[in-house]
This record gives C-alpha cells, sequence and structure tokens, in this order.
C-alpha cells in the first residue's frame, strides 16, 4: 500500500489491472497491452484510462472501487474515499481524468 510520500506503484497498478480481469472489466489481451514491457508509464497511464473510460460508467465505478482498495492512500487524495456517487457520470469524465494526470506525473 502506498504511503502519503509514495506515488501510485507499478505493483497497484498490477493488481488493479488483475482485479478488472477478475471482474471481466478487462480481458487479458487488455491487460498484456497496457502492461507491455516498452510502454513508459505515461503510456500504461492512458492506455489504461481509456480502455475503461470506453466501457461505460459501471466499468469506471468497478475500478474505483478496486482503487479504494488496492490503494485507500492514492483514493483520499483523488477525493473518492466516500461512497458511490449519485454522479457516475461525473465519475467517468472527472475523476477518471484526475486519476490520469496523478499518475503521469508521480
Amino acid at each position: 500500500m502506498a504511503t502519503s510520500s509514495e506515488p501510485f506503484r507499478s505493483e497497484n497498478l498490477t493488481q488493479l489491472l488483475e482485479a478488472l480481469v477478475i471482474d471481466n472489466v478487462l480481458n487479458q489481451l487488455e491487460k498484456e497491452r497496457i502492461q507491455e514491457i516498452n510502454q513508459s508509464r505515461a503510456d500504461k497511464a492512458r492506455d489504461f484510462i481509456d480502455i475503461v473510460k470506453k466501457k461505460g460508467e459501471k466499468a469506471c465505478r468497478i475500478m474505483i472501487s478496486h482503487l479504494r482498495t488496492i490503494d485507500p492512500t492514492v483514493s483520499r487524495q483523488l477525493g473518492l474515499s466516500s461512497g458511490p456517487s449519485a454522479h457516475l457520470g461525473e465519475i467517468k469524465y472527472f475523476v477518471i481524468n484526475i486519476l490520469l494526470r496523478y499518475l503521469l506525473e508521480h
């Protein structure tokens, strides 16, 4: 689990991807594409967010739920520590973009 001074770590991204495969949000091929060795961290983050966003609000909600469990610190920093939002459209287009920026900056 990341501390407040640590960025979202690669291990956490791997756990998040694996959880999304188990929940059938991502398939194995999508997971492998995101994890490609030659991709930069920024490319991985962009691919990950783009794929989840395209899958819709339910996929975003599932991803956020797993993020809360895997990395509560990042979740709090992104304002995701509260219960499910009634504004899932806002989650899809606002919070996911915040997560992308966070992943790219750290």
